[in-house]
């Protein structure tokens, strides 16, 4: 094993322990609060906790064959395991764009105000989410049936191809009229919520400019510089959503090279995993920075700190 080998290895395995633990963690103090602390549970948390974990299961999925390649583990899938990891992986990342096309809807909806015409939306959230959910599950789960169809495990360790392959994996090309009906709803589907995204956010965008342009007539300090709980949530989204939207197209434009170039690529795969498990990754902890759940759990930690110490020293 070459010395690149084992950082690679080093590095993959440090992204997908930060992807885990803090996935896992947000989704734990989710639950904690949706089933311990109901008084604190709001709409949006259901949306919250399917994100982080579609994000945990595609980031485990994405990473674990590349690791298992950069320590010189020749044979890991069979082909059974290369239509399941393959299969769960591009469900889950079909999942992750849908929910997060649903979570910015969502905020854009409950920051609505409310002598807006589209103020009725806001009591049909709930049914509208838990539609969502369903039918995002639905269309993800039939449309890479075709990922089934179509992939084996390399016989020859080696095997590039034309293009970009799994390091396990490798695409059996179907008939030309079945992959490109494959490819195409794979690209209308992304680029309607994609749409739907960048809508939404630039509407959340235009709310909150006009309503810092109103709190400056304000002339109170303590008034604008305290945010409600919704424009906390609000400016988390949006940090969410761009950083999707550019880690998807770098990640789509790097897959397309791979697919569309006559080079032999067989380092391509290991880019590509990285950088589409970037926004995975790191988006519990964007998620976390404005949080209240995760700001009552670090100050409840501290208050226990403070009383264990005054216990030990002063009895």
């Amino acid at each position: 094993m070459f010395p690149s080998n084992t950082i690679l290895g080093g590095f993959l395995v440090s992204q997908l322990c930060v992807g885990v633990i803090g996935n896992s963690l947000l989704f734990m103090l989710y639950v904690y609060s949706f089933l311990v602390r109901s008084r604190f549970r709001r709409p949006i948390d259901p949306i919250f906790m399917h994100l982080v974990f579609v994000n945990m299961l595609t980031v485990i999925f994405a990473m674990i064959s590349y690791i298992m390649s950069s320590f010189g583990v020749r044979h890991f899938l069979d082909d059974v395991g290369c239509k399941a990891v393959l299969y769960v992986f591009r469900v889950t990342r079909g999942l992750s764009i849908c929910t997060t096309s649903i979570l910015s809807t969502f905020q854009a909806i409950t920051i609505i105000p409310s002598n807006s015409k589209w103020a009725w939306l806001k009591p049909k959230l709930s049914t509208w989410t838990c539609c969502s959910f369903l039918f995002s599950w639905l269309i993800n789960l039939l449309i890479y049936v075709h990922i089934i169809e179509t992939v084996v495990a390399k016989i020859n360790h080696t095997d590039v191809g034309d293009g970009y392959y799994h390091v396990y994996c490798k695409r059996i090309l179907p008939y030309y009229i079945a992959q490109e009906f494959f490819l195409s709803g794979i690209l209308i589907g992304d680029i309607l919520f994609m749409a739907i995204m960048m809508l939404t956010s630039f509407y959340m965008v235009t709310l909150l400019y006009k309503h810092r342009q109103g709190a400056q007539y304000l002339r109170s300090p303590s008034l604008t510089s305290q945010q409600s709980p919704e424009l906390r949530a609000t400016h988390s989204i949006l940090l969410l959503v761009s950083c999707f939207v550019i880690f998807y197209w770098l990640n789509n434009f790097i897959t397309l090279y791979g697919l569309y170039t006559h080079e032999r690529l067989p380092t391509l795969g290991v880019i590509i995993v990285i950088v589409s498990s970037f926004y995975p990754t790191f988006c519990p902890f964007l998620l976390m920075s404005n949080n209240k759940i995760i700001l009552q759990f670090i100050s409840s930690l501290s208050v226990l700190r403070i009383t264990c110490f005054q216990r030990i020293f002063g009895g």
